[in-house]
């Protein structure tokens, strides 16, 4: 039937241009006669390419099917996505960051879009007896006690963009805008650029695992550079990268041929040479060193803010930090929790989707951690990660924050229209690209007092929410003013949801959900890195069924018999329990076993990557040993670094698809 219509179609087509060309004259049928040729040529090719099945089946007609799906983000976003589900931002969101910055009106009528029923939907408490708004807009301290030169930071500031990601345009028209409205724009880890400066704009510099601007020949730190440029009077503070949102555990690479001279110059790398950041610091490879670094690059900048950046991972990580703090008595002025739903770098789909801890729990669990250990009193928290509304501020700064980053919404406000395409060097408004056709479309004067706008008029609608809560400053914002519908019939504050620790609770006692974690936390490593008892196992044999004891005794029972020493073989346990699989796969003597028979289990908690979460539930507090008291992980003696080279496909060209190279991604490459 479809090939029936497909033909009397073809047909129907063809007899009405005969008509028309009958009708013109000799011009059209010349013009017909060369589109007929393109056209006979085009299915020669599409019948005799190797590469696309849909042409060689479908010869010309199939060249449709790339047509449509090249214009589908534009059909989707303008045509199909209703207001309030387009993704990462949807249109009620860029709405208001385009009508702020232009300081047009940014009222909607006739309530809400969003359905307030919805398991998740969350909303903020307001008061009987709202107040009047602060005449002057609420700041941060940022400056702990080793803190020379303290600095007001805004409630929302620009996150870091790097130039070479945005165009020379987009990061003046940024750097214009702070220094009209006050706020911080931070450099990203591409260097401390001419384009940074002499804009009346305040400077968080950062410092990436490639040290860009203040790097040697060889790629590593170079404390003589830094102190040069670190003490200048536009350098605020100074932001540490470990990782970010977009791609936790990746570094970057900017190809060789965007590698233009102003950004070799810039980044102090080779023209037309790949410029590859690690994944990993070569300054430093623990905690203890990480914190050292910290109290040399305070040094160095002549005590102004030294702070870290990073996408939560491991919560022993954070802790390691913590103690690392405590046992070097040198501690960051602040830390900036980046969230994995971050997305300015482009990142493979795996990353962006699946690697890393949102910005609310990774958030609240570093909070927790320096409530915890007693460090949140000198620690300013910051979040970055989708922060483009007033009541997104409202909400982070519930969550723990104390101020927020902004890196997305301030390129809308730059006049972004989330085209996706940053990473491909054609951004249709030129922020996103160093194509000279491209950016001079955006108009830095114009663009500057836009991103002034948005921040001024979010801010202020951030502290006109929280009057209306009936606060006059965010340090009287508390969990309990948060809400989140938890089943279709009930909704629960965050302070119920989440467990809040209290101030030293880690020194003096950890909770249940915590005390695994906090015992492996080393101060020497990163990572987690308890063995696994039945993966470690040397000698594994088949074991005799018959002489496996199947006993009915409880659990407890058992525990004690495995503690005495009693019971010499793997004894199974009752299924769901945290030593089952660790049972079947101990092999003799039943180490494992009793291991893991014999670790504490954890309760609910504020973030996410407890021990508890991995190892089940049913023990209390002090029973079993420790999982490594913070042994070092054991490395393979086998193990090789990575070379960090750039994927690069196959040199021959048969008119197939290449196959790639069996070659790393240079953005796994570690710190050398």
């Amino acid at each position: 039937m479809n090939n029936r219509l497909l033909i009397i179609g073809g047909l129907t087509t063809l007899v009405l241009i005969l008509v028309i060309a009958y009708l013109v004259g000799f011009w059209a049928w010349i013009f017909l006669c060369l589109v007929a040729l393109l056209l006979v040529g085009l299915a020669i090719w599409d019948l005799t390419q190797k590469r696309h099945a849909i042409l060689r089946n479908f010869p010309v007609i199939g060249h449709m099917r790339y047509l449509l799906e090249s214009i589908r983000p534009e059909i989707q976003q303008y045509f199909i996505e209703r207001n309030f589900d387009g993704k990462p931002f949807d249109r009620d969101t860029r709405s208001i960051v385009y009508s702020r910055s232009k300081g047009a009106d940014d009222h909607k009528a006739f309530g809400t879009e969003r359905d307030t029923g919805r398991i998740g939907y969350e909303f903020l408490l307001h008061s009987t007896a709202p107040v009047a708004p602060p005449e002057k807009i609420p700041t941060v301290r940022i400056g702990g006690p080793d803190c020379r030169q303290p600095y007001d930071l805004s409630l929302m500031n620009i996150s870091s963009m790097s130039f070479g990601s945005l165009s020379k345009n987009a990061v003046v028209a940024m750097n214009k805008g702070a220094g009209l409205g006050g706020f911080v724009h931070e450099t990203g880890e591409g260097g401390l650029t001419k384009y940074h400066r002499g804009n009346g704009a305040d400077l968080f510099w950062e410092i990436g695992s490639g040290y860009f601007g203040c790097r040697t020949e060889a790629g590593r730190f170079n404390p003589e550079s830094f102190a040069e440029k670190a003490t200048l009077p536009e350098v605020k503070g100074i932001t540490i990268k470990l990782s970010q949102g977009a791609k936790p555990g990746l570094g970057g690479v900017l190809p060789g041929p965007k590698v233009t001279p102003e950004i070799a110059e810039a980044r102090e790398v080779p023209v037309g040479v790949d410029c590859i950041s690690p994944a990993s610091h070569s300054a430093f490879s623990t905690p203890r060193e990480m914190v050292r670094f910290i109290g040399q690059l305070r040094e160095l900048s002549d005590g102004k803010p030294v702070g870290i950046k990073f996408c939560v991972g491991s919560r022993t990580d954070v802790l390691a930090m913590c103690k690392a703090i405590w046992e070097e008595r040198t501690a960051p002025d602040y830390i900036i929790v980046d969230g994995s739903e971050g997305g300015t770098g482009a990142a493979p789909l795996e990353y962006s989707d699946h690697v890393g801890t949102p910005l609310t729990e990774g958030l609240m669990l570093v909070h927790n951690a320096l409530v915890g250990t007693g460090l949140r009193h000198m620690v300013k928290l910051g979040a970055a990660g989708k922060v483009a509304t007033g009541s997104d501020i409202v909400k982070r700064l519930i969550q723990g924050a104390d101020f927020t980053m902004s890196a997305r919404a301030m390129m809308m406000a730059t006049g972004c229209i989330q085209a996706q395409k940053c990473h491909t060097n054609h951004c249709p408004v030129g922020v996103a690209t160093q194509d000279p056709r491209l950016t001079p479309a955006l108009d830095v004067e114009d663009k500057s007092k836009r991103v002034h706008n948005y921040q001024k008029l979010t801010v202020r609608e951030a502290v006109q929410i929280m009057a209306s809560m009936g606060l006059n400053h965010p340090s009287q914002l508390n969990t309990r003013m948060l809400r989140r519908r938890v089943d279709h019939l009930n909704t629960r504050s965050y302070a119920s949801i989440y467990h809040w620790l209290r101030e030293d609770e880690l020194l003096n006692e950890p909770p249940r959900g915590w005390a695994a974690d906090w015992r492996e936390a080393d101060a020497d490593h990163f990572g987690e890195h308890a063995p696994v008892g039945y993966l470690t196992e040397p000698d594994p044999q088949w074991r005799n069924e018959l002489d496996v004891q199947t006993s009915a005794m409880s659990l407890g029972d058992l525990r004690a018999s495995l503690r005495s020493g009693e019971t010499q073989r793997p004894v199974p346990t009752p299924a769901g329990s945290a030593g089952a699989h660790a049972a079947v796969g101990a092999g003799r003597g039943g180490e494992p076993a009793r291991k893991a028979a014999a670790s504490s289990a954890a309760g609910s908690g504020s973030g996410t990557n407890s021990a508890g979460d991995r190892r089940g539930e049913g023990q209390s507090e002090g029973e079993g040993e420790p999982r490594s008291e913070g042994r070092p992980p054991e490395r393979n003696a086998e193990e090789k670094d990575i070379d960090g080279a750039r994927p690069r496909r196959s040199g021959s060209d048969t008119g197939s698809t290449p196959v790639v190279s069996n070659e790393p991604r240079p953005e796994g490459r570690l710190g050398s």
